[in-house]
């Protein structure tokens, strides 16, 4: 999507098209990430779109586009907090995390699952995006994007039962 600059195409203002992408994106992020990293992705993402969008050569899904970038900064977010485990003596009292709407276990598992299956799974449940739009956030396919939701949506699925079971007991 990213190219010369077309002098035919109109984009909005960047602050219009913030204004209109900016809350599915941070309910994107927030559901991938957490509340604790959110933020900050959600800057990177527009800092990044910022920089690209004077380049930008087709306007047909800027939806889309910003939330590949929001794809790609969430996974970019995962890896580093994989890689900067810190040793502490003391663990600090756990603050009140401000949740997603809904269940806190349910957001917790979301953000357990692998990076293509939560990316899948956020875009196509939380942000009721069609399966067109999951496959073009993901980079892939609309097959693949179908498979990670489907795949995501059955360990969620394993995951509650195993937590009922051991409830149970």
């Amino acid at each position: 999507m990213l190219g010369t600059f077309n002098e035919t195409m109109t984009l909005p203002p960047f602050a219009t098209f913030l204004e209109e992408h900016r809350v599915p994106v941070y309910r994107f992020l927030l559901a991938s990430v957490g509340p604790g990293d959110a933020d900050d992705c959600f800057q990177e993402t527009f800092l990044a779109a910022l920089r690209a969008y004077p380049k930008l050569r087709d306007e047909s899904n800027l939806r889309a586009w910003v939330l590949t970038i929001a794809t790609r900064k969430a996974i970019d977010q995962g890896r580093a907090r994989a890689r900067r485990a810190v040793p502490v003596r003391e663990l600090p009292e756990r603050p009140t995390n401000e949740e997603a709407d809904g269940d806190p276990e349910l957001w917790r598992a979301v953000r357990a699952l692998p990076e293509r299956q939560r990316a899948a799974v956020v875009h196509r449940y939380v942000l009721d995006l069609p399966y067109e739009d999951v496959a073009r956030a993901l980079g892939c396919s609309e097959e693949a994007a179908r498979a990670s939701a489907y795949e995501g949506r059955k360990k969620l699925r394993a995951m509650r039962e195993l937590e009922h079971l051991g409830g149970k007991r």
